[in-house]
């Protein structure tokens, strides 16, 4: 089993308390240290580092598997005010941005070599930077720039999201939370609300025979978060029911960039009915765009939103064998699509893998369909 401290680390949360107490003590012990960029120093810590295996060499509190693990992670070392940390895989790119590097050569030095050129180039920067150290490790290099890097915490975040669905959308119900290192994801449905933001929608389900699906699609919000770079504060809609929730269109997203606050959020958050109307509108509209060749247009949306090739391939067959040569619609081909996330859960796909899918699928909502729809077809 893995340990907070290492890379790989993530965990489940199956109730809303046991999410945010998680989220509470994550807060209190976790440390966001300003400092100037050409204050920090980079050292190796691969597995002929002298470095590796010797824990006391480090901050206070600092564990012998925290080390090994960055060992066999990203190999780095960060010493701040004379203190000496790991480095998470997640601090690499913003590290990078602090250093104002980047090439893909870079990984591939090796980590003395790698140390050396990230100190080349820190050293020439007085600007501030902001890391976060969380679980023995360096997570973020972020800008120390209010502009450009703004905290958010979560735990306040996951506070603000709920008590305003409360207020609008009573009865909702907490189906499953995530964290890693990198984010942190939530998703709630709202039976009580289904009638009040599905009825159109059902209405022109059922007018094209499709009585089952209508009957089985419940409103649903999904919220996402990071402290390490990869996400705004945000929240998409949701329709569930199915094997796997349905992601609409995102609805509302408070960056962590000018000086935005929790309470940014929490505005935002005022304009989530009527942003989730929109998303169920944009996909109700796909019912009206008939395909003449849905088959190939699947396969260079799948194309166009980079999803996973091998779980693509196998849900344009299963499509094209359901399909037979009928009618279909760009809604059809969506709901086709859904099949992707579906086989990458079966397959034991990481959470994080899941959730940049679902992501990616839901812009083909905004996609221009015909440009798409071409009688030529085209592998994937």
């Amino acid at each position: 089993m893995l340990k907070p401290c290492e890379d790989l680390y993530s965990t489940t949360f199956t109730t809303y308390d046991e999410m945010q107490n998680y989220h509470v003590n994550l807060a209190l012990q976790s440390r966001w240290q300003r400092c100037k960029v050409n204050e920090l120093h980079i050292e190796p810590l691969d597995s002929s580092s002298p470095l590796y295996g010797n824990p006391a060499a480090f901050a206070a509190g600092t564990s012998e598997e925290a080390v090994e693990d960055t060992a066999h992670n990203l190999g780095l070392a960060m010493r701040v005010f004379g203190d000496l940390y790991p480095i998470r895989t997640t601090s690499y790119k913003t590290l990078l941005e602090r250093a104002k590097l980047n090439g893909s050569v870079l990984p591939k030095l090796s980590r003395p070599k790698l140390a050396r050129t990230l100190n080349d180039c820190l050293e020439v920067y007085s600007s501030e930077a902001l890391l976060l150290i969380r679980n023995e490790k360096v997570s973020a290099v972020h800008s120390g720039n209010l502009e450009d890097y703004s905290v958010l915490p979560i735990d306040l975040l996951l506070k603000s999201l709920t008590k305003k669905l409360d207020e609008r959308f009573p009865k909702n119900v907490f189906e499953s939370g995530y964290s890693d290192h990198a984010l942190t994801s939530a998703a709630w449905s709202m039976p009580g609300q289904k009638e009040e933001l599905l009825a159109a929608y059902e209405k022109v389900l059922l007018a094209h025979g499709k009585a089952a699906m209508a009957a089985k699609l419940t409103p649903g919000i999904r919220f996402i978060t990071s402290d390490t770079g990869v996400a705004s504060a945000k929240v998409t809609a949701l329709l569930m029911g199915g094997q796997y929730p349905i992601s609409i269109g995102g609805c509302v997203a408070v960056d962590h960039r000018f000086q935005n606050r929790i309470d940014d959020f929490e505005l935002a958050l005022d304009q989530l009915f009527a942003q989730f109307q929109d998303s169920i509108g944009r996909l109700q509209k796909l019912l009206e765009i008939p395909l003449e060749y849905p088959v190939n247009a699947m396969t260079r949306i799948c194309k166009k939103l980079s999803l996973p090739r091998k779980a693509a391939a196998e849900a344009i067959a299963m499509f094209e064998m359901a399909y037979g040569g009928g009618p279909a619609t760009a809604h059809d081909v969506f709901l086709a699509m859904q099949e992707i996330p579906f086989l990458l859960k079966s397959d034991h796909a990481p959470e994080s893998k899941l959730l940049a899918v679902e992501e990616n699928m839901a812009r083909a909502l905004t996609l221009r369909w015909s440009d798409y729809d071409l009688a030529k077809g085209v592998d994937y």
